[in-house]
Parts: C-alpha cells; structure tokens; sequence
C-alpha cells in the first residue's frame, strides 16, 4: 500500500493596510492630578492600575504619551470619554 500524502495549499487573506492603525494621544497638563490621569485611564482605557500609571508618568515627563492605539473608529469614543473628563487627547495618525 501506497502512502497517500495529501497537500493543501494555504490562501492568506490580508485585510490590513498599513496606515489604519490610529493612536490615542494624552497630553500633560498643569490641571489633571496623577490620581485623575491614572483613575481615567483605568476607567475609560480598561489599562490596569501599573499600565496607567506608568502612561501618567510618561505623560507628565515627555509632555504627552500613546495611550492606546487602534482603527480610528475605535478610538474616537475612547478620546471623546477622555475629553469629557478634562484631559487633553488627540488621535494621531491615519
């Protein structure tokens, strides 16, 4: 008896593009405590309490930080909610 090996053959379908992929920019300001920054960010971003306070640090000593990135769609509820809480944020790119 013959052994029989049988090939597929794989097909990749890309949906991606380069350029989709938006960021979610939190600038510093002389306003917002580290406790708000921190609390939003948990809040609105579902970043865990270490993940945000590590943002809120980069934020207060770079000027501004990538908080989150994705499709721009997905990102402009996040931005407004951040807004609505006083903090500076902007979306960058695509």
């Amino acid at each position: 008896m013959k052994n029989h090996i049988e090939h597929e053959e794989l097909v990749l379908e890309e949906d991606v593009h380069i350029g989709d992929i938006s960021e979610l920019i939190v600038y510093n300001d002389d306003v917002n405590t580290f406790d708000w920054v921190i609390m939003s960010l948990v809040d609105v971003l579902k970043h865990t309490p270490e993940q945000a306070e590590q943002l809120s640090l980069l934020i207060h000593f770079k000027g501004k930080a990538a908080v989150k990135s994705g499709p721009k769609p997905t990102l402009m509820p996040l931005k407004d909610a951040l807004v609505d809480r006083g903090l500076s944020a902007v979306i960058e790119g695509a």
